[in-house]
């Protein structure tokens, strides 16, 4: 392998992997200040529960986070930096602002959050935490003006004594009709993550306790632990279900599976206008996408299609007529180009070469994007229908739909974002800068290599800690939230401590 491919799959890694803190930290602060905001507002210790049990959860996930996300800059300079030098004069401007601007309200005002609980006003310490959650949503926006320009280069002149970018209008750059589309999409599908999460969370709760129920009414102590004997004695520090617990959860499940099915919608309607700007600036990726080979007017959507090893042709397709066409173009009939006209087109304009990007990949990353999110709304519904009524989820099955529910809607944007850069290639900068052209030039394949091992090994580290700990403070359930009572040792002088 050559240096460039070792280092695009280290790229790959990296970005996969901290895309998927991203979605939960975005999703996660917003429903965690919307918690806190009810008990606030009402004064019922369920939403302060909940606030505290799903806070803590969201910080673990933040922390890991955030060290991998420092990792991925550091990829411009090691890997890419013909890249960096190239895109430097454009890329500066939104990323400092999210350093400086987006980043600072997170941690400090998050930092407020963790330590103020008590210490605080009850409203100055809950707009800390929504603070913290307007930086994530703004340092969102400002990474997805940088990518966007990638995809759509506006706002900028080329200067080829230096053979580089340089920003000319950073408003435009803001505004990128990329941008603008993406970045609605992407916060959508964050609280789809969310809900997602707490629906798994509080559902396999209610499970237990739904156990319980039918094991104590069976007169079978034994089966009232339910799972203990596969999970281990130690594994469970559980405490013993409540009648509060009981309501805590059942409310918390269907208020994520509300939030997950309303972003759901959302992340369908902002989807069918991303598709249309991406025709309009991207057709080759449309084309990609669809495996569309050659130009249709109307042009139908490909449900499923087996192409050759190559990519190079069509051999089954199920298709729906007229649909690629609305979504392309907003009129059933519309013209959609197929791969090999824009190929010629691109030809003509770029010179000889190769612009198709890999056709399997963006094909069935587009189509995992859809499925998996198409399926973890279905479960949502489910969810509403199983808890109608105040009945409790009990089949066996559902433990297991518990479980897998979170990682749909999770993968869903990981395949979201595999098919948006897959799909520009061969383009690092769409129609500036080839990929090949941007990766650092001393660099070997050795030295890649290594990197990307010990990336590797340490992220699959940061894995088995996350997961450790969000199961430990998962299974052991809702927190205590009664007062503990001042002591006269308190004053103004005591240090301040991590609330949880």
């Amino acid at each position: 392998m050559t240096a460039e491919s070792l280092a695009r799959w280290q790229f790959g890694i990296v970005t996969v992997y901290h895309f998927f803190f991203v979605p939960i930290t975005i999703g996660m602060s917003g429903l965690v200040a919307a918690l806190q905001t009810m008990w606030v507002r009402t004064g019922n210790e369920r939403y302060l529960k909940l606030t505290k049990f799903y806070g803590k959860l969201f910080l673990i996930n933040f922390a890991i986070g955030v060290a991998t996300g420092i990792v991925q800059e550091f990829q411009f300079g090691m890997n890419w930096s013909d890249f960096s030098r190239f895109v430097g004069d454009i890329f500066g401007a939104p990323l400092a602002l999210e350093g400086l601007l987006a980043f600072f309200l997170e941690s400090t005002f998050l930092g407020l959050w963790i330590f103020g609980w008590d210490r605080l006003p009850k409203r100055i310490h809950l707009a800390c935490i929504w603070l913290a959650s307007f930086g994530t949503v703004l340092s969102a926006y400002f990474i997805l003006a940088a990518n966007s320009w990638m995809q759509n280069p506006v706002g900028y002149t080329f200067n080829e004594a230096k053979n580089r970018a340089e920003l000319t209008d950073f408003g435009a750059v803001l505004t990128n009709p990329v941008a603008t589309v993406t970045f609605p999409h992407q916060i959508l599908a964050c609280y789809m993550v969310a809900g997602a999460l707490i629906v798994a969370i509080s559902g396999w709760h209610l499970w237990r306790i739904g156990r319980a129920d039918l094991a104590a009414a069976a007169h079978s102590p034994a089966a009232a632990d339910g799972d203990a004997h596969e999970d281990g004695p130690d594994a469970l520090q559980r405490k013993t279900p409540t009648t509060d617990d009981r309501g805590t959860h059942r409310w918390a499940l269907r208020f994520g599976a509300i939030v997950m099915l309303v972003s759901g919608l959302g992340v369908v309607i902002s989807g069918d206008l991303q598709a249309r700007v991406m025709t309009e600036v991207q057709p080759m990726k449309m084309a990609a996408a669809e495996a569309l080979y050659d130009t249709a007017q109307p042009a139908s959507f490909s449900v499923f299609t087996i192409g050759s090893l190559d990519g190079s042709r069509e051999l089954f397709s199920i298709k729906v007529p007229y649909v690629l066409s609305f979504m392309a173009t907003g009129d059933p009939n519309g013209r959609v180009e197929g791969i090999r006209d824009i190929q010629a087109a691109y030809e003509k304009t770029y010179g000889p070469g190769t612009y198709t990007p890999n056709i399997p990949v963006t094909y069935w990353g587009f189509r995992l994007m859809i499925g998996m999110g198409v399926a973890a709304m279905a479960v949502g519904m489910l969810t509403l229908w199983l808890t109608r009524r105040d009945r409790l989820p009990t089949a066996p099955w559902v433990r297991l739909m518990f479980v897998v529910l979170p990682f749909l809607p999770l993968l869903a944007n990981s395949f979201g974002w595999i098919f948006t850069e897959m799909g520009r290639q061969p383009w690092v900068v769409f129609g500036l800068l080839g990929t090949a052209s941007g990766v650092s030039p001393g660099t070997t394949v050795g030295e890649v290599a290594t990197s990307l091992i010990t990336f590797t090994v340490i992220y699959a580290v940061l894995a088995v800690v996350e997961v450790k700990l969000l199961l430990r403070y998962i299974v052991k359930g809702l927190p205590d939230v009664t007062p503990t009572p001042a002591t006269d040792d308190e004053d103004e002088e005591t240090p301040l401590s991590f609330a949880y």
